[in-house]
């Protein structure tokens, strides 16, 4: 996953949503609710893990307190990874564009109904 270019031209601000346009593919709110948030989860382990492999680079395992070092880089890395947007917003906008595959098992459809 490339963060950087995942979150170009996203807002790390929340915007209000149109919720017909957001619930058109599933037609139904909660179905939508529900694959924004599981992509949202995916999305923040990942930013997570990304950002210890990163900041791991820098961890001193020593076992005596000695002077914290401030490392520039480190510091810069940490400051991208807090202005990113919510990983909700990135999942939102994913799914406006219709980036998200899903499929919803055991559904049954008006075929099905007794």
């Amino acid at each position: 996953m490339d963060i950087k270019s995942k979150v170009q031209g996203i807002s790390p601000n929340v915007q209000a949503r149109d919720v017909k346009a957001l619930v058109a593919d599933t037609h139904n709110i909660y179905e939508t609710i529900n694959v924004i948030s599981q992509r949202a989860n995916q999305l923040a382990a990942d930013i997570k893990s990304e950002l210890l492999e990163k900041l791991e680079d820098f961890a001193s395992h020593s076992d005596t307190i000695e002077e914290v070092h401030e490392n520039k880089e480190q510091i810069e890395i940490s400051k991208f990874y807090e202005k990113l947007p919510n990983p909700v917003l990135i999942a939102i906008e994913e799914f406006i564009a219709g980036d998200i595959h899903y499929e919803f098992k055991n559904q049954e459809g008006p075929e099905h109904e007794s």
